[in-house]
C-alpha cells in the first residue's frame, strides 16, 4: 500500500464509525476533519466528495463485520454450533461499548431514497448475509444435522429481518430485550429443525 493508499486507509478509518453514528446527512466535513486532524483540502485531495468517503466507509464498516462473522465461526465443530454462534454474535451487539447500530440499518434508513449507491451496497449486503445464514443451514442438512424439511431461504430471510429489527428496538430503547427474545425465538426453530 502506498502513501497515498494508506492516507485514505486512514480517513475512511477514522470517517467510518462517525458516519454510522451520525448519518450520512448529519455527519460534516468539519467531523471528518476533526477525526483525522486533516485540513480539508488533504481530505478532499484524496476523495471527490463526502459521498464517496461514505460509501468507501460503508465498504469498510460492512467489511469489518464479515471479518468479525467469520472469526467467530472459524473451527466450529459443526453447521448447528456455526448458526448457534452467529446468533449469539448478533445478539451481543447491541450491548457493545461505543456500538451504533448495524451498518445495514444504519446506512439504509437514510439512504433507501436518497442515495442509489448506498442503498446498492445495502442490498449485496444483505443478500450475502442472507445467503450465508442459508449455506450453513443447507450444508447441515447435507451433513444430517437438520432436517431435511428445514427451509434455508425462508429461515435466512425472517432471521436476518427479526435480528435486525430486533438490535434497532434493543437500540432505541437501550435494553437488550428485545434482541434476546429474537434470538431466543430463532434458536429454538433451530433446536426443532435439529435431528
Amino acid at each position: 500500500m502506498n502513501k497515498a493508499e494508506r492516507t485514505k486507509q486512514f480517513i475512511i478509518e477514522k470517517a467510518a464509525p462517525i458516519f454510522n453514528r451520525k448519518g450520512m446527512a448529519g455527519t460534516s466535513i468539519s467531523d471528518i476533519m476533526e477525526a483525522t486532524q486533516m485540513a480539508k483540502g488533504g481530505i478532499y485531495g484524496n476523495f471527490e466528495n463526502k459521498e464517496e468517503i461514505c460509501a468507501r466507509s460503508l465498504d469498510y464498516l460492512l467489511q469489518q463485520l464479515n471479518t468479525a462473522i467469520e472469526v467467530k465461526l472459524a473451527g466450529l465443530p459443526s453447521y448447528k454450533a456455526q448458526l448457534l454462534e452467529l446468533l449469539e454474535f448478533y445478539k451481543s451487539q447491541p450491548g457493545k461499548e461505543g456500538a451504533s447500530g448495524c451498518p445495514m440499518v444504519n446506512f439504509g434508513v437514510e439512504a433507501d431514497d436518497t442515495n442509489p449507491e448506498i442503498k446498492q451496497q445495502i442490498a449485496k449486503a444483505i443478500t450475502a448475509t442472507q445467503s450465508r445464514i442459508a449455506k450453513i443451514i443447507k450444508k447441515g442438512i447435507e451433513a444430517g444435522e437438520f432436517k431435511k424439511g428445514f427451509d434455508a431461504e425462508s429461515f435466512a430471510i425472517n432471521a436476518f429481518s427479526l435480528i435486525e429489527g430486533a438490535m434497532w428496538v434493543s437500540r432505541m430503547q437501550n435494553s437488550t430485550r428485545a434482541i434476546k427474545t429474537a434470538i431466543d425465538s430463532l434458536k429454538k426453530e433451530i433446536d426443532i429443525q435439529s435431528k
